[in-house]
């Protein structure tokens, strides 16, 4: 079977169980678990967020089939974060037995010879890049970092500055995954919002999100002196300075912003600069927690241009109503490349509202984990 014809089996069959996809995901853990009982202790007591984690790395994957270097970016970016699970050779085939099982169980009938001809070399091949990045990374599995500084920057968004023992490598747009002491074993992505540092001191901007029990625990109880855990650096919101780079166009829906406020970092640095026109949107005014620190980015950086977007409530030189409504009202945009950060929903509805619009799928990216 051809790489397009894997693709467009996996892509259809898929599509056939994504409506019940939440049971597809709590059947899998429970095979998993029967399979391999030792693969318990490696996830949380609370199995809510990883089942909703895994539903998204499906979806990212199905829609990256097609797409190999930039899926095999992402899954060695994936593999070398596993280590810090002590991920062993044996898991990796239990999860392949486990995901296969729960397909051919929801898919009934519908699961044919091709169709697990199809998903058997996909899994394979996506275990063996994974497997392969893990075993020839040489860094930390994971960095210490003590908690320096915690403020409250709104009712319901925190600053936190962690330290880390040792340099923690990054590109300016990454982000890491971080376990907590108020939560153990459940870990949640953060960005970073500044560009790298030689002191290793890491920012971050965390919202207290309902039903997060991490993003609770940081914003609520989290104190200097805490110690966490991070994971190696992921993600493919990233600006490379070339001569030719085209115009960029930033999207940021509450602290979806703060990857992109690590590459305007990093830009200012630079001698030349593309023109960037960043939206930054949320429901009230009140969201808008960064808008201030954007503005005097702005006056002085003549690239940069700030557009506030809100649903509900005016403010003053910003647009009313969803940030995909108020981005492609604003333009065109396909001369632009895009980087796009949020919610899981409003990332799909944008990059959606952008491929209508006529923006290439190659010109746009967003990373599928930023907010649990």
């Amino acid at each position: 079977m051809s790489g397009s014809e894997t693709a467009r089996v996996i892509r259809e069959s898929f599509a056939r169980v994504e409506a019940k996809s939440e049971e597809l995901a709590q059947y899998f853990y429970g095979a998993l678990f029967v399979i391999a009982p030792d693969t318990r202790d490696l996830f949380p007591v609370t199995m809510a967020t990883q089942r909703s984690r895994l539903l998204r790395a499906l979806v990212y994957v199905v829609q990256m089939v097609d797409r190999p270097d930039e899926l095999s970016t992402f899954l060695s970016q994936l593999g070398r974060d596993h280590r810090k699970f002590d991920v062993l050779e044996r898991h990796y085939d239990a999860v392949g037995t486990a995901l296969i099982s729960a397909m051919k169980r929801f898919l009934g009938s519908e699961w044919t010879p091709e169709v697990e001809t199809a998903w058997t070399s996909a899994y394979r091949a996506i275990s063996e890049t994974m497997r392969k990045a893990a075993a020839e990374e040489t860094g930390p599995a994971w960095w210490s970092g003590t908690v320096v500084e915690h403020r409250k920057v709104s009712t319901d968004v925190a600053l936190v500055r962690v330290r880390t023992e040792g340099l923690l490598p990054y590109r300016p747009g990454a982000y890491v995954s971080v376990e907590v002491p108020q939560r153990p074993r459940l870990w949640r992505y953060l960005s970073m919002t500044t560009s790298p540092r030689d002191d290793g001191l890491l920012t971050f901007h965390v919202r207290a999100v309902a039903g997060g029990w991490v993003s609770r625990a940081i914003v609520n109880h989290t104190h200097p002196g805490d110690v966490w855990r991070l994971g190696p650096s992921l993600g493919a919101l990233s600006v490379v300075p070339t001569t030719d780079r085209r115009p960029l166009l930033m999207i940021a829906g509450g602290t979806g912003v703060a990857p992109l406020l690590a590459i305007l970092d990093e830009l200012a640095r630079w001698k030349r600069n593309p023109p960037v026109h960043l939206f930054f949107g949320g429901r009230k005014p009140s969201d808008l927690y960064a808008l201030d620190e954007l503005r005097r980015l702005a006056v002085t950086s003549r690239w940069l241009t700030v557009t506030p977007v809100t649903e509900e409530g005016a403010i003053s030189g910003g647009d009313r109503g969803t940030l995909a409504t108020a981005v492609t009202q604003r333009g065109k945009w396909a001369d632009h490349d895009v980087l796009v950060s949020g919610s899981p929903n409003m990332i799909r509805g944008t990059v959606s509202r952008l491929l209508a619009a006529g923006v290439e799928l190659e010109r746009i990216k967003y990373d599928p984990f930023t907010l649990d």
